[in-house]
């Protein structure tokens, strides 16, 4: 996908986004195109499909919040009454590179991200990308979750480990709910977090990316909302 296609899909799914959005979601190519030339943090076939595999897909994560929750939406834009709120905060677990938490910063400037990963040289990559994005609502951390004083309104992530996994890393970060990017038949996975946890029903809810682009890709790409 060229940036053209996604300037096409973008203004068409999002036709709120601002000129300066379009422009660092331009200068993300050539930015990770850079920084991974010397720390290598994404393969070469997803490097070439930078904002179908990686900026798009994080950004299911936006397209969800805006269709199921747009009141959340319109804070995080800091759009009308939420203008003058007190902005979200946002922790992105096992961030890698920064996805989904980049796109999503870009996305939502009204909102402030932590970018946490335990690995130094996906540390490195996602400060530098922000630092050439002129992001001035992302902190980066190279730590793991257990590790970080502070709590969030939200978690997002993208599949870093199953959900029964991933639950105990963010037990007492988050106040009010997990957006987690996953693949697959989730069912089974979903059935022994929420028994493991003892998680009331219908606190977990599955939306499919396909239902809002049509793109061979995102198939069997979902999001996952994990209510507090």
């Amino acid at each position: 996908m060229t940036y053209d296609e996604f300037k096409t899909i973008i203004g068409e799914k999002f036709p709120e986004v601002t000129q300066l959005q379009m422009e660092q979601f331009q200068k993300m190519e050539a930015l990770y195109r850079d920084w991974n030339s010397k720390i290598n943090v994404i393969s070469r076939k997803d490097i070439d499909e930078l904002y179908r595999h990686h900026v798009i897909h994080s950004l299911g994560i936006a397209a969800y919040i805006r269709t199921m929750m747009p009141d959340m939406y319109e804070r995080l834009r800091g759009e009308g009454p939420y203008s003058i709120s007190e902005p979200m905060k946002i922790l992105d677990l096992g961030t890698g590179g920064g996805f989904p938490g980049i796109p999503l910063a870009v996305m939502f400037p009204h909102a402030r991200f932590t970018l946490c990963d335990s690995i130094g040289k996906k540390i490195i990559v996602a400060t530098e990308v922000c630092k050439g994005l002129e992001l001035k609502n992302v902190t980066t951390v190279n730590a793991r979750a257990e590790s970080l004083p502070q709590t969030f309104d939200y978690v997002v992530s993208r599949a870093v480990t199953s959900l029964d996994n991933f639950m105990p890393w963010v037990k007492g970060k988050y106040s009010e709910g997990i957006l987690y990017l996953k693949g697959g038949d989730l069912a089974e996975e979903i059935s022994t977090a929420m028994s493991k946890f003892r998680m009331r029903k219908g606190s977990v809810h599955v939306w499919p990316i396909s239902s809002w682009i049509s793109d061979p890709f995102f198939e069997t790409k979902q999001v996952v909302f994990v209510e507090k």
